[in-house]
């Protein structure tokens, strides 16, 4: 019999495919990066767990962070899909909130996943107070669906304008489609989205119904590869809410999926940055194609309501906040028409990747740019499909490319390259901190993926943060990210009620109810838990206002009150606003339950230093660095080798398998007892 002792988080990206494996049974760790196949992701999948796990009979679980859905909504590469609505509604997701793709442009063209052909309509009809005036007829939904089928689609969303209200209607159109339907592959709107707001909810409801046959093929894909390959572990998929969720779960969601990956780099931060002592961080996290930022204030990742993938495409359901720029190691460098340099958002990706890479590419990326600098060990690649990077291919092209037209030397361009990427990233940082109100002083940033830990210095230094923590493994952070993920669901529905006018106890039981349904998810999944905690919130504002403030809220045994849920409010608007409007009724919008269950805490100490090393026997050479138009000398270190508290002053390069760190002159790094390279600036200031 197998033991069956391995977590596997897999976090499969733009360029690469992160794997970290844990063996719960003997604490060892392991980690693999190797690129990406887009054509099927599930192949690079397979092929990341077989360099880390010698037996797949011994998984006891995987956990995926996938891109799979993201990449089809940036791409439009969705299912055929068609939608069923009001009579009357069909335009509401062309209409949007009659917004522009450029703010202060007069043009810009915005083009809907599902065309207008393919928007039927139904006679039926509900009040916003939830009568319905017209009952809808089966039959001509029916007769629709057909229509539908006959048009090519592959998957349907019905969608009817006051469903949060009365999902009545929609219900039953929802059975009369799926009596004709081919497939399991029909959303009904309110059931991904029971909320006020029809944009948003038929914008998700239609993604949803977009992705659910891209996604479901995907999953169906990878669980035959794990059971070929003789794994009979859990397989769980990472929400955008940094939560998990199973397979099931999630082939009935995809939606959920959206910003995977980066949601679960973010969850492993928040644990290393706690396990650390550093509660306020901002996570950095720079891959093949972007580089995602989100802040972690007093040990908790933000959540928001809502997310737009792509300019009209919003995504309406929990999700953490992340910002998401083109400045990854793959984004293309270019002097634009009037003859500015610009960094990304284009990105060479995984295949034919940078330049140096030798794979087809002619154009500079930030990579070739590190690479030329001397910042990236020709000699050591990560991904492990190259035995050693083209130096000479990229200087060539940023020669061609940038140094002639700019007419400055290869070196310069080089290093303008990683200006323009760096301050991209900078106002990415400045966008999350101080344009929320967060004094970036008060935050280390984390720098993860294949190149954030290249960045760090300028990152410190033009926004002021106070430090920088550098994970034990930064390559692999969003894959020990889905290790340590909880599982999570959410759930929403529309009240829209003066408080007054809410019956406070019956809306306690309702949401008591609503917990134990979602409970029930989790109970499918199979998985164990160390507990399973509840959490309850309002959206709520006063009357006359357009946006909520969200109030947690607990649920007494004795029951909900009004006084309760109007000081929680108060609580609320007090921590967003400084002040209150007395005297101005208050509206309960929405209200929010959230199920989580809680999985073996990871011990972080697996991440440890050696203790019997010197800093001397780390040191496996020197290489020439141009820092700020100066060539400087930096020692090169076996990073992973590095004893506890050792001291590295900059300039100076730790090397690892799945990323180089640099630290800029001026700078001191410092190994914590957990494996973490604390940077800060030099002598001592700083950290304590």
């Amino acid at each position: 019999m197998s033991k069956q002792s391995y977590v596997i988080g897999v976090d499969v990206g733009g360029t690469f495919t992160d794997v970290f494996l844990w063996d719960e049974a003997t604490g060892r760790v392991a980690t693999a990066k190797v690129p990406s196949t887009r054509g099927d992701q599930s192949i690079g999948f397979v092929e990341g767990i077989s360099a880390v796990a010698g037996d797949f009979a011994d998984i006891a679980t995987v956990v995926h962070g996938t891109t799979v859905g993201t990449n089809a909504l940036l791409e439009r590469k969705g299912a055929p899909t068609g939608i069923i609505t009001t009579e009357g509604f069909r335009d509401v997701l062309e209409m949007r909130r009659r917004d522009r793709p450029t703010t202060w442009g007069l043009w810009g063209m915005f083009t809907p996943v599902v065309p207008r052909d393919r928007r039927l309509e139904v006679r039926e009809r509900v009040l916003a107070d939830g009568n319905v005036l017209t009952k809808v007829d089966a039959r001509e939904v029916a007769e629709r669906a057909e229509a539908l089928r006959a048009a090519g689609c592959e998957s349907v969303c019905v969608f009817f304008i006051n469903g949060y209200a009365n999902n009545d209607n929609e219900a039953v159109a929802v059975e009369a489609v799926r009596s004709v339907w081919p497939n399991a592959y029909v959303t009904a709107a309110t059931e991904i989205v029971p909320e006020i707001r029809e944009f948003e909810r038929l914008s998700t409801a239609t993604l949803n119904a977009y992705l659910q046959p891209v996604v479901s093929s995907y999953l169906d894909r990878l669980e035959t590869a794990l059971e070929t390959r003789g794994s009979g572990g859990d397989v769980l998929i990472v929400q955008s809410n940094g939560g998990v969720m199973s397979v099931e779960t999630a082939k009935r969601y995809p939606v959920r999926t959206a910003l995977s990956g980066p949601a679960a780099g973010v969850i492993a931060a928040k644990a290393i940055s706690a396990a650390a002592g550093y509660p306020n961080v901002i996570t950095c996290d720079m891959g093949g194609t972007s580089f995602d930022v989100s802040l972690v204030a007093s040990g908790e990742a933000a959540l928001a309501a809502q997310t737009a993938i792509d300019f009209g495409m919003v995504v309406r359901t929990p999700m953490i906040e992340i910002t998401t720029i083109g400045a990854g190691g793959g984004s293309i460098a270019r002097v634009d028409e009037g003859g500015i340099l610009q960094v990304g958002p284009e990105s060479a990706g995984s295949n034919p990747g940078p330049v140096c890479y030798g794979l087809g590419n002619d154009r500079p990326t930030v990579t070739d740019a590190n690479l030329v600098l001397g910042r990236i060990n020709a000699a050591r690649p990560i991904g492990g499909k190259l035995d050693a990077l083209d130096v000479d291919a990229a200087r060539a092209a940023i020669d061609r490319e940038i140094a002639k037209p700019l007419d400055i030397d290869v070196m310069e361009a080089a290093e303008a390259i990683l200006k323009v990427a760096n301050a991209k990233m900078a106002g990415a940082i400045r966008l999350v901190s101080i344009e929320r109100g967060f004094d970036p002083d008060k935050f280390a940033a984390m720098p993860f993926g294949g190149g954030g830990a290249l960045h760090t210095g300028a990152l410190i230094k033009d926004v002021g943060l106070r430090s920088a923590l550098v994970p034990r493994y930064p390559g692999v952070t969003s894959a020990l990210g889905c290790v340590v993920a909880d599982m999570r669901h959410d759930r929403v529905q529309t009240v829209n009620m003066l408080l007054d006018d809410v019956d406070a106890a019956a809306l306690g039981a309702e949401m008591e109810a609503v917990a134990d349904e979602t409970q029930a998810l989790l109970a499918r999944a199979g998985v164990a838990f160390e507990r399973i905690d509840r959490v309850f919130e309002l959206d709520m504002l006063y009357l006359g206002q357009t946006h909520t403030v969200t109030a947690p809220i607990e649920l007494p045994p004795e029951g909900l009150t009004v006084d309760a849920i109007r000081r929680a409010f108060d609580a609320a608007y007090l921590r967003a606003f400084g002040r209150l409007l007395t005297g101005i009724p208050v509206r309960v919008m929405n209200y929010r339950v959230a199920v989580i269950g809680r999985r073996p805490a990871f011990d972080m100490t697996v991440f440890a230093p050696p203790s019997d090393r010197t800093l001397d026997a780390c040191l496996v050479g020197s290489r020439r660095v141009r820092v700020d138009g100066e060539d400087v000398d930096a020692p090169v270190y076996e990073r992973l080798d590095l004893p506890d508290d050792a001291l590295i002053p900059g300039p100076a390069l730790l090397e690892q398998p799945d990323t180089t760190i640099f630290i800029d002159p001026g700078l001191v790094g410092r190994v914590d007892r957990f494996g973490n390279v604390v940077i800060t600036q030099q002598p001592g200031e700083g950290d304590d």
